[in-house]
């Protein structure tokens, strides 16, 4: 399994990222072993529109099933949904613990965006 994590920063001690397709980093982390890619989302950050759709996209063409992030918006919402990836916000603190708290069930899936487009 793949998880993906927004990040502040490009390493599993950064803080996870509130925003998702404004996030500074997204990192790819197996749970089993913390091996990571860290994918620097400048492009997203500094886009115009369709940051979130964007960033989605990112994740699904990494082979992710499940996002952990703070919020995420309604238009990447139903894209990674549309893929079949599952999202978890309210994460927070290190990507460490939070990929942690998922693991010890800590984090719910959302069935549906938490925030308005464009937040």
């Amino acid at each position: 399994m793949k998880i993906a994590v927004t990040s502040r920063g490009a390493d599993l001690d950064a803080q996870v990222d509130p925003r998702f397709g404004r996030a500074a980093y997204i990192l790819i982390v197996d749970p089993d072993s913390f091996a990571f890619e860290a994918i620097n989302n400048e492009e997203n950050l500094n886009a115009m529109k369709g940051a979130g759709i964007g960033a989605a996209s990112l994740i699904i063409d990494k082979g992710a099933e499940v996002l952990l992030t703070g919020s995420c918006g309604p238009n990447a919402f139903k894209t990674l949904k549309s893929a079949n990836v599952k999202v978890a916000v309210g994460a927070f603190g290190t990507v460490r613990e939070a990929v942690t708290s998922f693991k010890e069930g800590k984090l719910r899936f959302a069935e549906e965006a938490d925030v308005e487009g464009h937040w």
